[in-house]
């Protein structure tokens, strides 16, 4: 116990072993807070003063000491550990800041919120009119901190660029359902996506502070997506800079429409909006000559794509679409292609990296 305490980084077995001893630390400082917590009463399973209300906090406090102790475990890997889980986001071109470290913590942390909420909200409707023991409460709880912490730990420690975009697409669903389940106007969706962000509630605070956090995901992923690309020329160099620049400029125009809410930042709101797109287009159409080795398919897909932006666009303008319905489908184009870009990308640093030398015979 103690060797693997002092050298958690030694190999994927002592990795494994640090997750399941912070998740038992976990169990126990959730059975302790929650025995404090619901001493001596039934406690209900949804809703204000609830286990699920407090799993959900709690669990989300868990999970981001556990992504920082996660990342914290990775500075100093042994070989043994880098040649079984991989490289990691140990790439040759890009590296994680603090503030991405702190971005994806709190977008674990959400997730994990999120989560348990939700399944708190579920068994509510499942199991009408029950309530919880203390006793059950405590070990619910402590095992529900149990497992957020091991899963987010084990998640910050094997944190690849393919793990990463689903990590932003899991935040961006989860966080985008439950502004929409708790908006304020159920109405919301006869205006538009951003009428989820109006107000100072917390469904939007929630998605305000989704489209932040997305948003420096996404910067994140331009970087590692454009690290391995092929680069035999300083031309090349400038054209992965573009794609580069051009992808990260949709994550900060996608932060900027969550800081600049569209009933108090009306213009700016909608010029970063539109920027967005606009970015999007212009990575997508210069694809071929930014990237020549990029798989044509997927060119083929981003022009598809861009075409079905356009065609909902004009149907908004002619009345037949509203603007939910078009801001809604683009944005899971543009983020799903983003996704495949990076599969994309590593396939091409994957089909371009020199075969390993034969064995010399003994």
């Amino acid at each position: 116990m103690a060797e693997i305490v002092r050298r958690p980084a030694e190999n994927a077995e002592s990795l494994e072993s640090v997750a399941l001893i912070i998740g038992s630390f976990a169990f126990a400082v959730g059975a302790v807070a929650a025995l404090i917590a619901f001493w001596n009463r039934d406690v209900p399973i949804s809703g204000a003063g609830s286990i699920g209300e407090f799993v959900a906090i709690s669990g989300a406090l868990v999970a981001i000491a556990a992504f920082v102790l996660g990342r914290l475990v990775l500075r100093s890997p042994s070989t043994a550990l880098q040649r079984e889980v991989g490289p990691g986001l140990a790439v040759a071109g890009a590296r994680l800041h603090w503030f991405d470290l702190t971005a994806l913590a709190l977008a674990h942390g959400a997730v994990v919120l999120i989560a348990w909420l939700g399944l708190s909200n579920v068994l509510e409707r499942s199991f009408i009119g029950a309530v919880v023991f203390t006793v059950p409460a405590v070990a619910l709880t402590g095992v529900g901190l149990a497992v957020s912490a091991y899963a987010v730990f084990l998640s910050a420690a094997r944190l690849t660029p393919m793990l990463l975009s689903l990590v932003l697409a899991v935040f961006l669903v989860v966080g985008a359902i439950t502004s929409m389940l708790g908006a304020s106007d159920p109405l919301w969706w006869q205006k538009n996506l951003s009428a989820l962000g109006i107000g100072h509630d917390a469904s939007a605070i929630a998605f305000n502070l989704t489209l932040i956090i997305a948003g420096a995901i996404v910067t994140i992923i331009a970087r590692y997506c454009t690290a391995s690309l092929p680069i035999a020329t300083p031309l090349d160099r400038r054209h992965r800079n573009v794609v580069r620049n051009g992808l990260a400029l949709i994550g900060i125009f996608l932060a900027c429409v969550g800081v600049f809410s569209v009933d108090q930042f009306f213009w700016v709101h909608n010029s970063v909006a539109t920027g967005m797109a606009v970015a999007y287009a212009v990575v997508v159409i210069g694809l071929p000559w930014f990237v020549p080795g990029m798989p044509r398919p997927f060119v083929i897909l981003g022009y598809v794509y861009v075409g079905v932006i356009v065609v909902l666009g004009v149907f908004f303008a002619i009345g037949y679409y509203n603007l939910t319905a078009v801001e809604l489908v683009a944005a899971v184009l543009i983020f799903s292609w983003i996704i495949l870009f990076l599969r994309n990308s590593s396939a091409m640093s994957q089909a371009d990296a020199p075969e390993p030398a034969p064995p010399v015979p003994a």
